[in-house]
């Protein structure tokens, strides 16, 4: 059974920071990619940042600077440090296993709310 939990969502004010949390179990962690997704209300998903199974990442533009993904292959969970947070930034935060060999998984989602 792969299980992919989101956590670390909130309400926070524009400005602040938030860090989530993907702990995934049912997988063998340490060899898949995983990426962050963020759904804006009335928006498509879209792809935040993503880190390999060897640590290299990428970041969608609007936060580059802003956002770190990082993983912890000893905990199976993935983290998404995000600071001075913006309103824009507000939706549902899913985090995804990455292999083109491998069905993708996705968490449940966690919700980011940014108040300006």
């Amino acid at each position: 059974q792969v299980r992919l939990v989101e956590s670390g969502g909130g309400l926070v004010q524009a400005g602040g920071s938030l860090r989530l949390s993907c702990a995934a179990s049912g997988i063998n962690f340490s060899r898949y990619a995983m990426g962050w997704y963020r759904q804006a209300p009335g928006k498509q998903r879209e792809l935040v940042a993503v880190i390999t199974s060897g640590g290299s990442t990428n970041y969608t533009d609007s936060v580059k600077g802003r956002f770190t993904i990082s993983r912890d292959n000893a905990k199976n969970t993935v983290y998404l440090q995000m600071n001075s947070l913006k309103p824009e930034d507000t939706g549902v935060y899913y985090c995804k296993t990455q292999r083109i060999d491998r069905a993708d998984y996705w968490g449940q989602g966690t919700q980011v709310t940014v108040s300006s």
